[in-house]
């Protein structure tokens, strides 16, 4: 059995990590990493001993590609065509007819809101991206409630398994006090911990005005992530005179590291799936503020072990930032990140993701 995965190659964020934690568990001769072009995401791949091809576009809509992409798939007899993202499964419609490779994608997103806020032309791809799902044979959900959301397009329900991220579980690291101190923050800072694309689907802005209107000037925010909205992000900092607030890291490889020194991880998504970087809080025993999106509810237990907030409720991730500030103050805060990472542990492991992805390889070449 042999696997090709293919991603744009341009992602920062959960899926990177998602494909490269997945395939560094499989036997180097059984799969392959394709992308269209260079960035972070080959780079750890390689580090990490996956083989890595690259199909460089001369632009996101050169077709040009797709002939090499089949050819070296053909070549290489390939079983099985494993695609990532709109991009990936796009422009594969127009290629795998000239394969005889099994079709199989993982919705890492809400397809309705990849292109949300791209105004006329963020329509014409969410369009594109629901019709390339026409020919794909078997897609995995990160969440159950991407499956549902697959169902409700169309997709049939037996063509859908939900696969949960997961990481290698290893002892926390011990807080890097010099870190702490590079970053300016002594140990009366509450810290809060925000890694994710710098995209308006992540909830920056929910954010931004919490910090505002908390008016407590000991909570930190450490924003870690690139993305397309970056000065935008710079300009509301600004706007609501957060400076001394919050400090932008951009994208940034050390994240054990900084969660070792942070006392609370956030995510204010408007959409996600099963978010990598809450079991990577988990994994560092960092208590958990979240809006209520894709699997959260199945990792974050409400109250032992973080606080669930709805997608878009200003005053209740304003109140749930205050509890979490009384919970460290009182010194009963680690006692719920404790808690997290055990539950955690337990329930989403990488070795567990492997073991249903190769079922689900093996069904499909029956």
């Amino acid at each position: 059995m042999k696997i090709l995965h293919l991603i744009s190659g341009g992602e920062t964020g959960g899926s990177r990590k998602h494909v490269v934690t997945l395939l560094a568990k499989f036997p180097r001769e059984q799969i392959c990493l394709a992308v269209f072009q260079e960035g972070a995401l080959s780079q750890e791949a390689r580090e990490v001993g996956i083989r890595v091809e690259v199909f460089q576009q001369k632009s996101r809509y050169d077709l040009s590609v797709l002939n090499q992409l089949a050819s070296f798939i053909n070549k290489e007899g390939f079983d099985i065509l494993h695609t990532h993202g709109p991009r990936a499964n796009f422009l594969t419609t127009f290629m795998i007819g000239k394969t005889n490779c099994r079709w199989v994608t993982t919705i890492h997103s809400d397809p309705k809101l990849d292109f949300m806020k791209g105004g006329l032309k963020g329509k014409l791809f969410t369009k594109l991206n629901l019709w390339s799902y026409q020919k794909i044979q078997y897609f995995f959900a990160v969440t159950e409630r991407f499956k549902q959301n697959l169902m409700e397009i169309g997709i049939e329900g037996e063509k859908i398994q939900t696969v949960y991220n997961g990481i290698d579980f290893t002892p926390p690291q011990p807080e890097d006090v010099s870190l702490r101190e590079n970053l300016g923050l002594s140990q009366q800072d509450f810290i809060m911990a925000f890694i994710a694309r710098l995209h308006p689907v992540k909830g920056h802005d929910l954010v931004l005005k919490a910090l505002h209107n908390l008016k407590n000037p000991r909570v930190k925010l450490l924003l870690i992530g690139d993305g397309p909205i970056k000065q935008e992000i710079e300009e509301k900092i600004n706007e609501l005179n957060l400076e001394s607030q919050v400090t932008m890291l951009g994208f940034r490889k050390d994240v054990a590291n900084l969660l070792s020194i942070s006392d609370v991880a956030l995510l204010a998504s408007e959409s996600e799936s099963f978010p990598l970087v809450l079991l990577e809080a988990a994994n560092q025993e960092v208590p958990i503020i979240t809006t209520d999106v894709g699997g959260v509810k199945e990792l974050v237990l409400e109250p032992e072990m973080g606080w669930i907030v709805p997608v878009g409720d200003q005053a209740g991730y304003e109140n749930a930032i205050k509890r979490a500030y009384d919970s460290w103050e009182n010194g009963m805060l680690q006692e719920k990140g404790k808690s997290l990472r055990k539950h955690a542990e337990a329930n989403f492991s990488l070795d567990n993701l492997v073991h249903l992805t190769t079922e689900t390889y093996s069904r499909l070449l029956k």
